[in-house]
């Protein structure tokens, strides 16, 4: 249904150019936009009109007109006066609004074969001809983002995604759950995933001033084909449910950069325990203190380089030394050696796997 606020701009326009004031009304009577008060036409007119059969009268000195969807009446215009040109007004004011209600319903009916679209609900002949009757190109470059927003049905940043896009006609905006908004992007021949890089980090900053929204992003690979779509939406799924995992510190995450991430996300949750057991036996990584969590880290952040990790974490070399050591009896791993610091930082990452599937269990 086409917004009250929609129905008032295009009568206020109306009336700016003819001089006639317009009002539009639904079935019962309830006015919908107005350019003079509402209360001027009594409910039993509105609705003796609306069950006549008659699609245009003149009733105490006003035009009144059916607007149909289709066969339906959907909404009672009147055009105040009775002369020949409120006449007239009043048959344009109902052609615009049939026009509008048709835009409206095509745009819901996008929206709708997008989100099918997207969830595998349709069958391949299904995406073509659907394609075909919305005026949709099959064979165009598209990539899906998928943006996380903080708190749920997020209307604040969900307009402001529409308002930024609104020159791009060809891109789609909208929501399948209440926390995550979907961007269809039809993308240029000659665009790349840097470039992808750069619009979510635009779509970022523009919710975090705009709307005031801290947002995960992820977005997956591009696709050629309009049956592909479902494709690249599920590697953004995937993406930001392993950023969630793994790279916690950052809030844009591609699809093609989880790396080892996504590999270990796929493994079954049998197997991850059989590795972690053959790992480190009854010394689990979560029983670690936070001076071991935090030197482990460090040290892995700074390459297995042992001046750098204690310059940074303002201890003598020898302390870090011992640290490692003391982890080397503990688990079995000596972590300055490549093929251990390896083993033992996908052992970390497979760990914090299984906590999030129990989590989310």
């Amino acid at each position: 249904m086409v917004s009250s606020q929609v129905l008032q701009k295009s009568i206020d326009e109306l009336r700016g150019i003819t001089r006639v004031d317009l009002c539009i009304v639904d079935l019962e009577g309830q006015v919908l936009a107005s350019t003079f008060e509402g209360d001027e036409i009594q409910t039993e007119t509105i609705q003796l009109f609306a069950e006549s059969i008659a699609e245009s009268q003149v009733i105490q000195g006003c035009h009144f007109f059916k607007i149909f969807d289709g066969r339906m009446a959907e909404y009672i215009l009147v055009a105040k006066g009775s002369s020949e040109d409120a006449y007239m007004i009043g048959k344009v004011a109902v052609s615009q609004t049939q026009n509008l209600i048709i835009a409206y319903k095509e745009r819901y009916d996008k929206n709708n074969f997008i989100q099918n679209l997207l969830l595998d609900n349709l069958l391949l002949v299904d995406i073509y001809n659907r394609a075909k009757k919305l005026h949709i190109d099959v064979e165009a470059r598209r990539l899906v983002f998928i943006i996380e927003t903080k708190y749920e049905q997020d209307n604040g940043a969900l307009e402001t995604l529409k308002t930024l896009f609104a020159g791009r006609p060809k891109d789609f905006i909208t929501t399948i759950d209440e926390k995550n908004i979907i961007l269809v992007r039809e993308l240029k021949e000659s665009e790349t995933y840097d470039e992808m890089g750069d619009v979510a980090m635009l779509i970022r900053d523009m919710l975090n001033s705009e709307a005031m929204s801290a947002v995960r992003i992820s977005y997956g690979t591009i696709v050629n084909e309009l049956k592909q779509v479902s494709k690249s939406y599920k590697e953004a799924k995937m993406a930001l449910d392993v950023g969630k995992i793994f790279y916690m510190e950052k809030n844009i995450i591609a699809y093609n950069t989880l790396g080892i991430g996504r590999l270990i996300f796929q493994l079954p949750i049998p197997l991850c325990e059989m590795f972690i057991a053959e790992t480190f036996g009854d010394c689990m990584p979560d029983t670690f203190d936070d001076e071991t969590l935090m030197t482990i880290n460090k040290f892995f952040e700074n390459n297995l380089n042992v001046s750098e990790t204690s310059r940074q974490l303002f201890i003598h070399r020898n302390t870090l030394v011992y640290r490692l050591e003391k982890l080397q009896k503990t688990t079995g791993l000596d972590i300055r050696v490549f093929e251990d610091a390896l083993t033992f930082k996908i052992a970390l990452m497979v760990v914090n796997y299984m906590k999030y599937v129990g989590e989310e269990g």
